[in-house]
């Protein structure tokens, strides 16, 4: 049986999905992410799977075999906090976090909070950095 990814890309409007976000603060860093984002990008945004909004797309494969597709940057609004996938794919990137504010990291993932607590300056090169650098791949 052939694997069928769940984080695929969707006919749902992406305003339409934050605007169902229940927090305020949540909602409203998403709608503004949402135009960030796409401008950084020049890319339309895209639902991909029930929560995750995606820029550009690239595919990819393992050394496994398994291959699929998947946004060039990404993020979610989450109940917690704002989800941002694809920005610590580079070196440079690495730099950049340090100057980024209160976030957390996970393997391929940054948390924030809230967009407050970020350097919205430092968070438009890291989207330009990551995005540029998963384009050409």
């Amino acid at each position: 049986m052939a694997y069928e990814p769940k984080t695929k890309p969707t006919a749902v409007d992406p305003a339409e999905f934050v605007q169902t976000v229940e927090h305020p603060t949540c909602r409203q860093d998403g709608m503004t992410l949402l135009e960030l984002m796409a401008e950084t990008t020049g890319q339309p945004p895209v639902m991909w799977g029930p929560s995750i909004i995606g820029y550009g797309q690239r595919r990819y494969r393992y050394e496994t075999g398994h291959e699929g597709d998947e946004p060039l940057v990404a993020f979610s609004p989450r109940k917690a906090n704002l989800v941002f996938y694809g920005l610590n794919s580079t070196s440079e990137a690495d730099e950049l976090l340090q100057q980024l504010g209160k976030h957390k990291q996970g393997k391929s993932c940054v948390y924030v909070n809230k967009l407050a607590d970020i350097n919205m300056d430092v968070l438009k090169q890291l989207i330009t950095i990551n995005y540029d650098h998963w384009k050409d791949k």
